[in-house]
């Protein structure tokens, strides 16, 4: 996330920001992120997403600006619909003036960047496993991440691949 949307993060809830001096427009805050089913209402986590997003998206039809935050946007679904659905969805959020941020671990939606005319960047953390646990040092880094985590994590934890 940039710093930018650091401070506006905090400032909408009212917290102190990182910064000795901070002004921005009055944004609105669409979050779709640690979605979950609800399996009494047999909702599947995949449902409860699009739901948030299409309230996110509608939201951004309003004023004022829409700040949003998407975490591994729909990862309840098949790779080849999720890279489909994520472009659609970034390219109506920003054509409405939204701002914000994806995150994600599928190296295939990064290649969304190359369709939407310089709108959409890709940053990445590094990090590093010590002892058995990852640590990241927090610097946003242009471009997608080179290097993977996830086996290496898997094998500090004693998972035989």
């Amino acid at each position: 996330m940039t710093t930018f949307t650091w401070n506006l993060v905090l400032a909408l809830a009212g917290a102190p920001v990182r910064a000795t001096r901070f002004r921005s427009s009055p944004f609105r805050l669409g979050a779709s992120i640690r979605v979950s089913d609800n399996l009494l209402e047999g909702e599947s986590r995949f449902y409860a997403e699009i739901r948030r997003i299409r309230d996110i998206l509608t939201l951004a039809e309003q004023e004022p600006a829409v700040l949003f935050l998407l975490d591994e946007v729909f990862s309840g679904t098949n790779s080849h619909d999720r890279r489909i659905g994520a472009q659609a969805i970034l390219r109506s959020l920003v054509e409405r003036g939204a701002i914000g941020m994806v995150t994600t671990h599928d190296l295939a939606l990064t290649r969304i960047e190359e369709g939407l005319d310089n709108r959409v960047r890709n940053v990445h953390f590094e990090d590093e496993i010590i002892d058995g646990r990852m640590h990241f040092d927090y610097r946003m880094r242009p471009g997608v991440v080179t290097r993977s985590n996830a086996v290496a994590l898997m094998r500090s934890i004693g998972i035989d691949l």
